[in-house]
């Protein structure tokens, strides 16, 4: 998990859809709670990070955020429930490499498209890869 969090760029990207990028610029927004979707195992880096960012959203927004770990069938369990959430902002995936850029590569053929299923948000941490 360590290496997938050292070898991974993560971003959380918002499942808008339809709604566009207008419904996340609401001044309301949000109005309940968000759930951030995480593909991979609770207590490993990118959960932990979710939780920290999830925490301090919520105290500055004045919302839970609550960290949802759905795991299996390499991070295809997660992802899938991501995408075929209600295009309404309120649910977030924390995206990793393994299934935004591996996945469509080691898979024929995918229940969620990268690119037309998500739109990134913000980047939540990159490990840098010298330590120069």
């Amino acid at each position: 998990m360590i290496m997938q969090l050292r070898a991974a760029v993560i971003a959380v990207a918002a499942i808008i859809g339809s709604a566009g990028p207008d419904a996340l610029h609401a001044q309301s927004y949000p109005t309940r709670s968000v759930t951030l979707i995480v593909p991979s195992a609770a207590g490993g880096g990118t959960d932990t990070i979710a939780r920290l960012i999830g925490d301090q959203l919520a105290k500055q927004l004045g919302q839970g955020f609550v960290v949802e770990n759905r795991t299996g069938g390499g991070m295809l369990v997660g992802t899938t429930a991501a995408a075929k959430a209600a295009p309404d902002g309120y649910t977030l995936l924390v995206g990793l490499t393994g299934n935004m850029s591996v996945n469509p590569n080691l898979f024929a053929k995918l229940p969620y498209d990268p690119l037309a299923d998500f739109t990134p948000v913000a980047m939540l941490a990159n490990y840098p890869f010298s330590s120069s």
